[in-house]
């Protein structure tokens, strides 16, 4: 019941910052639209004090041309208003990075530390004791030897991990795991890719 409640909430409080915001352009194109009728109001009675009838006509040209600028800039102002608007309403896979981690393990370990190791550990071993505690000191030698050549090869294959840590606009968190370096950094926007993100 709760997360329900709290996913109303959250659709309520994002529908009301779309309207404040639509309204917020709307506000300021009839700010813009008001302010160039009274300018052209104003040239209007400045072009009636030219002295010639020509030039009155020019003008009343001039300022015609003038308030049909600023009317198509304060329209073309609220049609970026409203098509960012959409682009944030429609962008439900869209999100922040808030987290980058970098671990470290040990790769995969082939036959050949295996091996490598095991012969050295027998010939070592067979450099111990005599008679039967030699041959028993070679097999420790190649079962011991195998065993940290196994580990020495791991270790040199050592693996990187970027995990990277999600916060989406809608409050979801998600990690996603990176064999190289995404070139990614905390606050960095970023949308949902498949099983994958990019950048935005």
């Amino acid at each position: 019941m709760k997360l329900p409640c709290l996913m109303l909430l959250a659709l309520l409080s994002f529908a009301s910052a779309h309207a404040v915001g639509d309204d917020a352009a709307k506000s300021a194109y009839e700010s813009a639209k008001k302010a160039a009728d009274t300018r052209y109001s104003e040239d209007q009675k400045l072009c009636a004090d030219e002295s010639t009838s020509a030039r009155r006509m020019q003008c009343l040209r001039d300022a015609k041309e003038e308030h049909t600028k600023a009317l198509a800039a304060a329209a073309a102002r609220l049609e970026t208003a409203n098509k960012s608007a959409q682009n944030v309403a429609s962008c439900s896979d869209c999100g922040k990075v808030i987290a980058v981690r970098v671990t470290e393990k040990d790769g995969d370990a082939g036959p050949v530390g295996l091996i490598a190791g095991g012969v050295v550990g027998g010939l070592l071993g067979n450099q111990v004791g005599q008679g039967r505690g030699k041959s028993l000191a070679t097999v420790a030698g190649i079962a011991g030897g195998a065993y940290a050549g196994h580990k020495v090869e791991g270790k040199m294959n050592k693996a990187k991990t970027w995990t990277v840590s999600v916060r989406f606009d809608n409050g979801d968190e998600r990690a996603y795991n990176f064999d190289h370096d995404p070139a990614m950094i905390a606050g960095d926007p970023v949308r949902a890719a498949g099983s994958s993100i990019v950048r935005r």
